[in-house]
């Protein structure tokens, strides 16, 4: 990241999207400048305190201005930071932040405040889900992957040597607040990343939103209205999701598109964020369940070759070839895959698709079917 002026100076008015889940339904404010609105936001929620959750880097450059909103509207306030990537997504770093937010003396009617990327977002909520058997907590996500995907849902948690996401809880935030300023410090690659989960909503079941993107991709790199729009799309699609199938039991399932590839892959490359970073897998992993889906008889050529299209064009990777250092395997993914969480009875899950926007679940694909693909889609091109 690199510093910006501040983002109260060019706000615009909050778009809002509500996630409706009765007695815990919450609103995400969109907008650049909403970091402005956190002290009174905050304040409405009746806390006595707040514990801010960060990474260092993303603490160095606004945790300053967080807090001072924050303390303005009167409340207590504490910082807790974790180095920034995804290796602060283990057991470790969660006792630290857990025990850091108790010497906080942060109560039940308190807040844990996640201010970073999808990975303190995850790491925070999964802390304030344990700590006193569940604290309140607020997201305020600093990454387009997290403004647009990991802060809204309520899924929270930490990685472990077995894959991604394993240790967890459903821990639904009080508030989102996402600045859309906030992006402006973001680097290009991460923002790229991001990119990968707007694309992805109109995959699932929104060939409309798919059509947007691809006449306005470019134009959500940039600040203003596009990218705003793109991020409020993103999140009413999926809170009515979320708002259906809070558990994942179903529908819900659904947002998982291109993940189960995608979570090999980081596992494979060891969460090596110099090699991949989450929103790169993510994009390999949408063009692979494309091309998986053509391969099974189920999607047009067409499609298959359209998403991969559209995630070449804004610089995304869309090919196994695609990841620096090689040393990627069908063994390898397979093996991974076997950890996914929506394996059953050791059946492999996929979302799969029959075309843009037409996106379902698929259970029991056979693992050999997945490694012949795999294997063809290592050859050389």
């Amino acid at each position: 990241m690199t510093a910006s002026p501040s983002p109260a100076r060019s706000a615009t008015p909050a778009r809002v999207v509500k996630v409706p889940l009765g007695e815990r339904s919450y609103d995400i404010r969109i907008g650049r400048g909403v970091l402005a609105e956190a002290g009174s936001a905050m304040a409405a929620l009746k806390p006595a305190a707040c514990a801010i959750v960060s990474d260092e880097t993303v603490a160095r450059l606004h945790a300053s201005a967080l807090a001072a909103s924050l303390e303005g509207a009167g409340l207590r306030t504490s910082l807790v930071t974790v180095p920034a990537g995804e290796p602060s997504k283990s057991y470790a770093r969660f006792a630290e932040v857990c025990d850091s937010i108790l010497a906080a003396r942060i109560e039940r009617g308190d807040l844990v405040v996640a201010f970073g990327g999808g990975v303190v977002g995850d790491l925070a909520g999964f802390a304030a889900a344990v700590v006193r058997r569940g604290v309140r907590f607020v997201q305020v996500p600093t990454t387009l992957l997290a403004q647009v995907d990991s802060s809204v849902g309520g899924k929270t948690g930490i990685n472990s040597p077995h894959g991604k996401n394993l240790v967890g809880a459903f821990h639904q935030p009080s508030l989102v607040l996402a600045d859309t300023a906030l992006l402006d410090t973001l680097p290009a690659r991460e923002f790229r990343a991001g990119y990968a989960e707007v694309v992805k909503y109109g995959l699932i079941n929104d060939a409309g939103f798919f059509d947007w993107c691809e006449a306005n991709g470019t134009r959500v790199f940039a600040p203003g209205d596009e990218r705003d729009q793109a991020v409020a799309v993103s999140c009413a699609a999926k809170a009515a999701i979320v708002s259906r199938d809070e558990r994942e039991t179903g529908e819900r399932a659904l947002l998982n598109l291109g993940h189960t590839f995608a979570h090999a892959l980081e596992r494979a490359c060891r969460y090596d964020g110099s090699r991949l970073v989450h929103g790169e897998a993510v994009a390999i992993g949408l063009a692979l369940a494309f091309r998986f889906s053509q391969r099974l008889g189920l999607c047009p050529g067409q499609d298959a070759v359209r998403v991969a299209r559209h995630l070449q064009a804004v610089g995304l990777p869309s090919r196994l070839q695609d990841v620096p250092g090689g040393a990627v395997t069908a063994d390898s993914l397979i093996d991974a895959m076997g950890q996914d969480k929506k394996v059953e009875r050791g059946a492999l899950t996929f979302i799969l698709a029959r075309g843009i926007g037409k996106s379902f679940v698929a259970k029991g694909i056979e693992a050999g079917a997945v490694h012949d693909f795999l294997t063809e889609e290592l050859k050389p091109s």
